[in-house]
């Protein structure tokens, strides 16, 4: 999260050019491992790999600590001050031109050594297209509107896994539903990275399907089939392991299983849901062809198909 460490990771490896070696020296000075403060105003992935890559060469134990989403010159000040504390080594990808001399002012007056990541290679790169950098903080990793809109679908989906939370189902852009062990889940969670708000609804012998599942727009809802010879075996597994006393013996019994599938696909035909075929497939192979026809035909365009 902004203003605070998002991991902690430690290594040992092989030996360091000399230049590098005075720098990683400086938290180690007086024992301990050597910390070394990523600070970012994106993720910080991008510094963190290149700082990984350089500690291979030491045989020094570290501790790396990566600061994301800094944009203010207090959250600076703040950071600089924990380094000196620490006598940690602060490498930084930042493009705010103000922003980075706050830190590098704060640096100097800590006696903090700092490496600038990104502003050496930005302006020989700027030098040789013969263009001015934009200076925008975020650009990689993207903190764009199709960023937030996937981390709002992930959320929807974890919290309308397995039929959670019915009463708001009618928000998801699209519906799973089918028995068990048919993927409901994993494409959920697949179709919710792609942007796409999923909930999925579980079929269960003996139990009507729930009433909001059956009143949602019919082309919102993907019914989930698959093979009583393929599905058999992934039931077969999930009885070993969790458990026989977890599940009637219908859960895995050949005839019932066909008459459970049966009783899917008669549900599926009576209520105009696009139908999907997950065995023989990989997941993503089932969520690009949902997508497809979800995109083709999508709620809210032309029409509502009559209940």
């Amino acid at each position: 999260m902004p203003g605070g460490p998002r991991c902690v990771n430690a290594g040992r490896r092989g030996r360091p050019p000399a230049t590098v070696q005075r720098m990683a020296s400086v938290a180690g000075a007086e024992g301990g491992p050597t910390e070394v403060f990523v600070i970012s105003d994106g993720t910080g992935e991008t510094c963190a790999a290149a700082v990984r890559a350089a500690m291979l060469q030491f045989d020094d134990s570290w501790r790396l600590r990566i600061f994301g989403g800094i944009r203010h010159e207090s959250e600076l000040r703040r950071l600089i001050e924990q380094a000196a504390e620490a006598r940690a080594l602060v490498v930084f990808s930042l493009v705010e031109g103000k922003i980075v001399a706050s830190l590098q002012h704060e640096a100097e007056r800590l006696g903090v050594v700092t490496v600038d990541l990104l502003g050496p290679l930005i302006a020989k790169v700027a030098v040789a297209l013969r263009s001015e950098p934009r200076h925008q903080p975020g650009l990689m990793h993207g903190y764009t509107d199709d960023y937030f809109k996937r981390v709002e679908a992930v959320e929807f989906a974890v919290r309308h896994d397995d039929g959670s939370n019915l009463h708001t189902l009618v928000d998801a852009d699209i519906v799973v539903t089918g028995v068990s062990r048919t993927s409901k889940t994993p494409l959920s969670m697949y179709l919710a990275q792609r942007g796409y708000k999923t909930g999925n609804v579980p079929l269960v012998p003996g139990v009507p399907p729930p009433r909001v599942l059956l009143e949602l727009d019919p082309r919102k809802v993907f019914g989930l089939s698959i093979d009583p010879s393929t599905l058999r075996p992934m039931r077969v597994e999930r009885v070993r392991a969790i458990g026989s006393r977890s599940y009637s013996s219908a859960y895995t019994e050949p005839e019932a299983l066909h008459t459970e599938l049966e009783e899917a696909r008669k549900l599926f035909r009576r209520q105009g849901w696009k139908v999907i075929d997950i065995g023989g497939r990989a997941m993503e192979e089932n969520a690009s062809r949902i997508i497809e026809l979800y995109e083709a035909d999508p709620p809210g365009h032309g029409a509502e198909p009559s209940a």
